[in-house]
C-alpha cells in the first residue's frame, strides 16, 4: 500500500489526493503531529512524505519528526519507493547527512521555473517533462545533496531542487501536490490580501502548465513503485 506520511495539518495531499482516486490507487494517510503510530515497514510498499511548516532542527518543538526520520532511514534501507517533498525531502537529506539550512538564502515562493539536469532528464520521475517545467514552491529552508545521491533539479534562485538516491527514493525541494486553495491558504498568512492576490494570480497564468507537470510526476512516481 501507498503510505502518506503528513506532517503539517495545513499541508495536506492537495490535488494528489485526487490523482491518486483517479488512477485508483489505495492508499492511507498517517498524522504523526497529531501522535498517530507510523506503520510498520513490512505495511509499506511506497511512501510520500509532505512538508509542513516546520523544519527538520525542530525537533524541540515538534519531536514526531524524529519518528519520521527512523520512518525515513527504514524506507531508504529497504529500497521502498520514497517520494519526500519540500520538508520531506529535507528531511531525507538530513537522515543521509546532507545539510538542511534554516532560513537560507535560496528560500523561493510563487509558480516558479524547475531545471533538470542531464541526470534528471533521463530519470524515470522526471520522464515527459520538459527540461523546464514550473512547479510551485514555498519555502524558507533548503538541502545540499546527500554524498552518493544524484542532482536532479535546480532553479534560478536554489540550486539544489531534486535528488536521487539508490533506484527510487526522490527528494524534491517544490511542491507538485498543492491546489489553488493551498495557495490561497499559505498566501493569506500573514496578510496583506495584495499579496495573496499576487500569487494567486501567478498560480493562474501557469495553473495549466503545473498541473500537467504535477501530475505526470505522480504518475511517474506510481509508475516506479508499480502501483500502476
Amino acid at each position: 500500500m501507498l503510505t502518506i506520511i503528513q506532517n503539517d495539518p495545513g499541508v495536506p495531499l492537495g490535488t494528489y489526493a485526487d490523482y491518486l482516486l483517479e488512477e485508483k490507487v489505495v492508499y492511507r494517510t498517517f498524522h504523526p503531529y497529531a501522535g498517530e503510530a507510523l506503520p510498520p515497514m513490512a505495511e509499506v510498499g511506497a511512501a510520500i512524505v509532505l512538508g509542513g511548516e516546520m523544519g527538520v532542527h525542530d525537533t524541540d518543538k515538534h519531536p514526531f519528526l524524529s519518528g519520521v526520520e527512523g520512518f525515513i532511514r527504514g524506507v531508504v534501507d529497504r529500497e521502498v519507493p520514497f517520494l519526500g517533498i519540500c520538508l520531506g525531502g529535507q528531511l531525507l537529506a538530513d537522515v543521509l547527512g546532507a545539510r538542511v539550512t534554516s532560513d537560507s538564502p535560496y528560500g523561493e515562493k510563487g509558480t516558479l521555473p524547475v531545471i533538470l539536469t542531464g541526470a534528471g532528464e533521463a530519470d524515470p520521475l522526471f520522464a515527459g517533462l520538459d527540461r523546464q517545467f514550473v512547479s510551485f514552491q514555498w519555502h524558507n529552508d533548503s538541502f545540499e545533496v546527500p554524498s552518493g545521491a544524484v542532482h536532479l533539479a535546480t532553479s534560478p534562485a536554489c540550486p539544489n531542487q531534486a535528488f536521487r538516491v539508490g533506484a527510487r527514493a526522490y527528494g524534491i525541494q517544490f511542491h507538485p501536490e498543492v491546489n489553488r486553495q493551498l495557495v490561497a491558504d499559505w498566501s493569506s498568512s500573514p496578510p496583506p490580501a495584495a499579496l495573496t492576490n499576487a500569487f494567486l494570480a501567478g498560480f493562474d497564468g501557469l495553473a495549466s502548465d503545473y498541473f500537467s507537470a504535477s501530475r505526470r510526476l505522480l504518475v511517474n512516481f506510481l509508475r516506479i513503485a508499480r502501483l500502476v
